[in-house]
């Protein structure tokens, strides 16, 4: 055999195209989620030393249980994001209605039972 049946040099001999082998990307990945990433930036606009726009961008790359033992869980409260958030946000929007209405009805003497 020579060195053109191989299309890499043999491991060991110092010329390796590529460097060590390492872990794959679901490694990776795996080690990212499990621990967490924080990326940070500020993007600032300035005309004429007048600051016209400051955008700062926080990036948090993890699992979710990750995010929960770092005291994130902005998903579980956002209605969009959540049917349960959504429910208690619709009973809550109810129960202030109710509220209202019978602060109103109450202000004018009217009584709910009453169809018309």
């Amino acid at each position: 055999m020579t060195d053109l049946d191989h299309p890499y040099p043999a491991a060991g001999t110092g010329t390796e195209p590529y460097g060590p082998p390492s872990g794959s990307l679901a490694d990776l990945l795996e080690r990212v989620l499990d621990k967490g990433i924080v990326i940070a930036g500020d993007i600032k606009i300035d005309l004429l030393d007048i600051e016209l726009l400051t955008i700062r961008l926080r990036l948090f790359i993890a699992s979710v249980d990750t995010a929960k033992k770092a005291g994130i869980d902005w998903w579980e409260t956002d209605p969009a994001l959540s049917s349960r958030a959504a429910r208690d946000a619709l009973a809550e929007e109810n129960a202030r209605l109710r509220e209202r209405l019978d602060a109103l009805e109450g202000a004018t003497g009217e009584t709910t039972g009453a169809v018309r």
